[in-house]
């Protein structure tokens, strides 16, 4: 599986990134994946690779490129709950920095890339993502109503910054949606208030909360992962894609 380590010019530098894409010469749709806020690793390039294989090109940008290049902070090859502390004191100065402006600035910098890959086949890409970069991926969908056709987040706290944010982002969402909620994330009551908001809005979506999950269960780098969850997520995301990317 070809894996090209790449630069993304951006308004606010270049972000280094890197894309996973099938061998076989044709084109393939494009998918933009977001990392956890951990960010690039071992774990979330085997898991573009995984997606890559099922016929998608997944370009993974270093969100938080204007801090350095990735890793941007060392981390050990498992993040046990030990380790967490000292590794989010300096990652939340970073995520606080990255703000709605950029989020914005930079998606728009990365759909660009990715369109313009000549690996990628012209029509809609999906977008994905992980923790924060769950909610990155649906302020992404939002801003680009006609070119994302197709938004993933799991264990991403895409209602953190209250309702009114919810409700804003909602309205210019036309992607289908599904969410993956971590079970120590999300109570049944504050699921069934967003989705009563994914329902006011006319979002069409799946949104769930994972039985015995803990925030993290994807990856497979940190105490949080649970494999029957990854198993699930691929069960989920794969055929969201399939429908949105290739039926059209």
């Amino acid at each position: 599986m070809p894996v090209k380590t790449l630069q993304i010019p951006t308004t606010g530098g270049r972000a280094d990134a890197f894309a996973a894409f099938p061998e076989q010469g044709e084109r393939h749709p494009g998918v933009l994946m977001y990392a956890d806020g951990f960010g690039i690793r071992p774990v979330v390039r085997e898991m573009a690779r995984e997606l890559a294989g099922h016929g998608y090109y997944v370009l993974v940008p270093n969100v938080f490129y204007r801090h350095g290049p990735a890793p941007v902070i060392e981390l050990p090859e498992h993040i046990g709950e030990e380790a967490r502390p000292a590794i989010f004191a300096r990652l939340m100065p970073m995520i606080e920095a990255h703000t709605t402006a950029r989020v914005l600035s930079d998606a728009d910098a990365y759909l660009a890339f990715l369109t313009s890959q000549p690996e990628v086949s012209a029509g809609p890409v999906a977008v994905t993502g992980y923790c924060i970069g769950g909610l990155l991926a649906m302020r992404t969908a939002a801003a680009h109503p006609g070119q994302v056709a197709a938004v993933a987040g799991f264990h991403g706290p895409v209602g953190a910054d209250g309702p009114e944010s919810l409700h804003l982002l909602l309205s210019t969402l036309t992607a289908e949606v599904h969410l993956g909620h971590a079970e120590t994330d999300l109570t049944p009551e504050a699921l069934d208030e967003l989705n009563q908001a994914l329902d006011a809005a006319g979002v069409d979506h799946t949104s769930e909360i994972y039985p015995g999950t803990a925030h993290g269960f994807t990856m497979s780098d940190t105490d949080a992962f649970n494999p029957s969850a990854l198993r699930r997520h691929w069960d989920r995301l794969l055929p969201l894609l399939d429908r949105t990317l290739r039926s059209t």
